[in-house]
C-alpha cells in the first residue's frame, strides 16, 4: 500500500531485473515506490496490482504516450536502436520525469535496474553515462545491480542512505547472478528475458513503420490502431481487417469520426478500419479496398460470388456490391520497415 513518502523512486518495467534492484533497496530497510511508465508500446497497466501482491512493492502507473509519440516523430537525438526502439532517449526521458518526482514522495535518490554491459544500445558504459548526464541525475542516480562496477553517485557517497558494500557487481548479458538473487530473495514468479518493448521487436517495428512515412504527425490513437488485426497499405492509405472477434471489437472501439468501416452486409466475417491520412480515399479506392476486405471470409472467398459490404462512417453508410478480389498483384501490401528519416 503505498505511503506519502519513500527513500527511493525506482524505474520499474516488471522485468527481472527492475525487481531485484527494489528489493535490494528494500533489503537494505528503504522505501521503495516503483515507477511504472506505459505508452502503446510498452507497460503493463493491468498487472500493478498481479506485480505488488507477488512481489510486496507499491508501484505507480506513469502514461507517457504522448511525450513519447512525440520524441520518436521528432527524431530521438541519440538515434535508434536495431529497429525503431530509442533505448537511451528513452530512459533519459523516464529519468527526467522521475527526478521531478522526487520532492513529492521526500525521496532521495533513482533506481534503475540497469546491468552494465548487458544491452549493447544503452547499457555499454559511455551509454550508462550519457543517460545519467543528459537526464540531470548523475548525482541521483543508483544502479544497484551494477553497483560495484559503478561509481558511487556523488549525491550519496557521504549519507547513510545506502550500504554499498552490500551491493552487487553484475555485469554482462548472462542472467545466472540475477537468477541466483531471485532464489536469495524467493522470488517464484520469474519474468522472461524479453525486453518487452513492441518498438525492439522486428515484426511490431513493421506495423509502426509506414505511419512515419504518411501521417504527418502520427498520434498515440495511431499507433494504437497499428497493433490491431492484419495491416495493409495501398501508397497512402491505411487499411486494418480484424483477424477474430476480439480484434473486430478493438477495432470498434478506435474508430474516428473520420475513418471509413467495412463490414459483410449479410453474413458473419472480418471487421475492416480505413483511417483518412494525406492521401483521401476515393471512391475507387473504397470498391478496392470492400473487395479485397471479403477474401478474409472463408465463405465468400471459396464462392467467388459477388458479396455486399456495407461501408461508412457514423451515419453516412452505403451498401456496396464487390466481388472478392486477392490477386498476387493486388496493391494492397503488409507494411515493410523503414527507419524513419533524421
Amino acid at each position: 500500500m503505498q505511503t506519502n513518502s519513500y527513500d527511493c523512486l525506482a524505474l520499474f518495467s516488471g522485468g527481472l531485473d527492475s525487481i531485484l534492484a527494489c528489493k535490494l533497496m528494500q533489503q537494505q530497510g528503504l522505501r521503495v515506490l516503483g515507477l511504472h511508465f506505459c505508452s502503446p508500446f510498452f507497460g503493463n497497466e493491468e498487472k500493478i496490482s498481479h506485480w505488488e501482491k507477488i512481489y510486496g512493492l507499491d508501484l505507480l502507473p506513469i502514461n507517457i504516450s504522448r511525450e513519447f509519440v512525440d520524441l520518436l516523430t521528432q527524431g530521438p537525438p541519440w538515434g535508434f536502436g536495431k529497429y525503431l526502439n530509442p533505448c537511451i532517449d528513452c530512459k533519459i526521458m523516464m529519468l527526467k520525469k522521475a527526478a521531478a518526482m522526487l520532492p513529492q514522495f521526500q525521496a532521495r535518490c533513482l533506481i534503475s535496474g540497469e546491468v552494465l554491459g548487458q544491452r549493447p544500445m544503452s547499457q555499454r558504459r559511455d551509454a550508462l553515462n550519457i543517460i545519467q548526464r543528459d537526464a540531470g541525475v548523475k548525482d541521483l542516480l543508483l544502479r544497484p545491480l551494477s553497483s560495484g562496477k559503478l561509481p558511487v553517485p556523488a549525491g550519496l557517497q557521504d549519507s547513510n542512505l545506502i550500504d554499498f558494500r552490500q551491493l552487487p557487481s553484475i555485469q554482462g548479458r548472462g542472467r545466472k547472478d540475477q537468477l541466483r538473487l531471485a532464489k536469495e530473495f524467493q522470488i517464484r514468479e520469474i519474468p522472461t528475458p524479453a525486453g518487452g518493448c513492441l518498438l525492439a521487436d522486428p515484426e511490431s517495428a513493421k506495423r509502426f513503420s509506414p505511419l512515419f512515412e504518411h501521417l504527418h504527425p502520427p498520434q498515440v490513437r495511431d499507433f494504437e490502431l497499428a497493433k490491431v488485426g492484419r495491416q495493409f497499405w495501398s501508397e497512402g492509405s491505411w487499411l486494418v481487417i480484424g483477424r477474430n472477434q476480439a480484434d473486430n471489437a478493438r477495432l470498434l472501439e478506435l474508430v474516428q469520426e473520420d475513418d471509413l468501416v467495412f463490414k459483410l452486409a449479410d453474413r458473419p466475417g472480418p471487421l475492416a478500419l480505413a483511417r483518412q491520412s494525406a492521401e483521401q480515399w476515393s471512391r475507387e479506392r473504397i470498391a478496392e479496398a470492400a473487395a479485397f476486405m471479403s477474401t478474409f471470409s472463408s465463405k465468400v472467398s471459396r464462392s467467388g460470388e459477388p458479396v455486399a459490404i456495407r461501408v461508412g462512417c457514423k451515419e453516412q453508410v452505403e451498401t456496396l456490391e464487390v466481388i472478392p478480389e486477392h490477386r498476387p498483384d493486388s496493391r494492397w501490401r503488409e507494411p515493410q520497415l523503414k527507419k524513419p528519416e533524421g
